[in-house]
């Protein structure tokens, strides 16, 4: 157990500074302002996720701050100031990845107790108010938003960009909270953390691929990622996430994760 594993490091830890030796740091590239993964406060399920690797790898924790700007990777791992991303999908190609931790959706974010569309086939989402994240400096489309265009559902669709006035899933779930938005499309770990904190009651359902494009992706397993190379950090990580699991599985829970692996 994880727990059980900590009373031998800390035991190691204070012997480390009677001797006046170095201690060993876990250097983990962050967003300063992207809830509920990560703040500079350390209130984001990633932070207290990455605590908990600290204590049990008997290591100091230490961030590398930066928003999540094009060139994110290369600018913090790539230039060596870091050697740990607490989140990043499995199989990521510009580094190793652990094995995955949890796995989430996207999911469509109404008001409870209101019949907005909740799926693609709903011909009322052809007329529905409907938000979508937009990634990346082209503004580039998430998954839902390429199945809103195969169903036809493209007239009143709004997009929000990523990087703007807080998290665009805060900023959705306020919408559909609001009655600016009927319904939005939102990645599931930001859309539990926000909706559970909505005033307005919400509620969450999976979004399922449209029929005619069963090979879009909507789930996604998460991992940690660790510079290509890193065999022996990629390997203390797999580990720690395997003995730590409960504990692991238990944040994720407090912060409302929407889960399809077997901890749902």
């Amino acid at each position: 157990m994880c727990s059980r594993f900590l009373s031998v490091v800390a035991l190691c830890a204070l012997a480390l500074a009677a001797s006046g030796a170095n201690a060993r740091e876990l250097r983990v590239c962050a967003d300063p302002d992207n809830l509920p993964y990560s703040k500079e406060d350390g209130s984001g399920f990633e932070n207290r996720i990455a605590q908990l690797l600290a204590r049990e790898l008997g290591a100091e924790l230490r961030y590398e701050w930066l928003p999540q700007i094009r060139g994110y990777v290369r600018k913090t791992m790539g230039e060596g100031l870091c050697d740990v991303f607490i989140g990043v999908p499995k199989g990521l190609d510009r580094v190793a990845t652990t094995k995955p931790y949890y796995r989430s959706t996207y999911v469509f974010v109404s008001r409870s107790g209101e019949r907005a569309p909740r799926d693609f086939a709903d011909p009322r989402l052809r007329e529905a108010r409907v938000g979508v994240q937009l990634v990346g400096n082209d503004l580039a489309a998430t998954p839902p938003g390429h199945a809103l265009v195969r169903a036809g559902a493209t007239a009143n669709v709004r997009g929000f960009t990523v990087m703007g006035d807080g998290p665009a899933a805060q900023r959705m779930v306020e919408a559909v909270a609001a009655r600016r938005l009927d319904v939005a499309l939102v990645w599931g770990p930001q859309a539990g953390y926000f909706v559970k904190r909505s005033a307005v009651p919400l509620e969450i359902t999976k979004a399922v691929a449209p029929v005619e494009a069963p090979d879009m992706r909507f789930e996604f397993s998460m991992s940690m990622g660790v510079r290509r190379g890193d065999a022996a950090l990629l390997a203390e990580l797999d580990a720690a996430i395997e003995r730590c699991r409960p504990e692991i599985d238990q944040i994720l829970a407090d912060y409302a994760v929407p889960r399809t692996d077997a901890a749902s």
